[in-house]
């Protein structure tokens, strides 16, 4: 049995649907699903202030990018005493989790067999799965792989194949950050669709882009959802002002209409893992109020 560390929440949610629990010996100051894995050894933090207003963690991420350095801090002490023989990291986002580079400076003087390093770089939905494929390949458990992607797309097939039977194709604005204003790329766009929305920015497989607020008001959205990466729900809605104080916010189809969402990224949007599913469930009850319920409501996002 391999001993994991993992790096990333959603890997360590990966690792747990395989049902390899039991493999893992340490994890992120991020990972927190299943509960239990809290429990674990923390080998990370952030050099940010991740209780700031949204457009000081904005300053600061700046700051540190700019001079080259990392966002976070990996205990290479601790990783070493610790002796995993797989660790598990990403490069899709060098802002959003720790990365590759923070794996490999804390394994620079890395005494005796180095352990495994598996990178993930989840771009869109299908880089999902291949991350699946590539954490259960790791842990020597392929078969079970092969299974959690089938049951993961079957069940996405089907809400799919819900939305798709109702009349309504809202325009949908997913934000991603809130000051300064971020729509939401990567997979985000795909589940959109598969929600049956019509995406207004952000392209499936591309990063998040900026957005200016000029942009939003002109395209004037049926729908707007907001998942700031980091954010739950109550979170989202203490940052909601500097975008809900705007001139002109009142007068946009969706904020007269009622149809404005505050939806919980940093546990479903935001991760690039098994509940991409339940993303996908929400952004379905958002888009076809009465229509579809899968008792989101209240639990995963909430009107504004």
């Amino acid at each position: 049995m391999p001993r994991v560390a993992s790096l990333l929440a959603s890997a360590t949610e990966i690792v747990c649907a395989l049902g390899c629990r039991g493999d893992l010996i340490a994890r992120s100051h991020e990972c927190d699903h299943p509960p239990d894995v809290r429990d674990l050894p923390v080998l990370t933090e952030p050099k940010i202030d991740v209780h700031a207003s949204s457009a000081a963690i904005d300053r600061e991420i700046r700051a540190l990018v700019e001079e080259a350095l990392s966002v976070y801090r990996v205990d290479a002490d601790r990783l070493r005493a610790l002796r995993p023989d797989v660790i598990v990291t990403q490069t899709q986002c060098e802002v959003c989790a720790v990365s590759l580079g923070d794996v490999e400076r804390a394994l620079a003087e890395w005494t005796g067999e180095r352990p495994r390093v598996v990178s993930l770089e989840p771009n869109a939905l299908a880089d999902v799965w291949g991350d699946v494929r590539r954490v259960a390949g790791a842990l020597g458990v392929e078969s079970r792989g092969e299974d959690l992607v089938v049951r993961l797309q079957d069940r996405i097939e089907a809400v799919s194949r819900e939305a798709r039977a109702r009349p309504e194709r809202p325009r949908v604005a997913c934000v991603e950050w809130i000051e300064p204003l971020m729509a939401a790329g990567n997979w985000v766009p795909e589940l959109v669709g598969l929600a049956g929305g019509v995406n207004l920015f952000g392209e499936a497989g591309r990063h998040s882009p900026w957005l200016a607020w000029e942009e939003l008001a002109a395209a004037d959205p049926d729908v707007i959802v907001v998942l700031p990466c980091g954010f739950d729900v109550a979170r989202t809605r203490a940052e909601i002002g500097p975008l809900a104080e705007r001139p002109g916010w009142s007068e946009l189809a969706a904020v007269r209409a009622g149809r404005v969402a505050l939806a919980d990224g940093v546990a479903y949007f935001n991760r690039s893992g098994p509940r991409l599913v339940e993303s996908l469930e929400i952004l379905a009850e958002i888009l076809h109020p009465g229509g579809i319920d899968h008792g989101w409501r209240g639990r995963g996002w909430e009107p504004l």
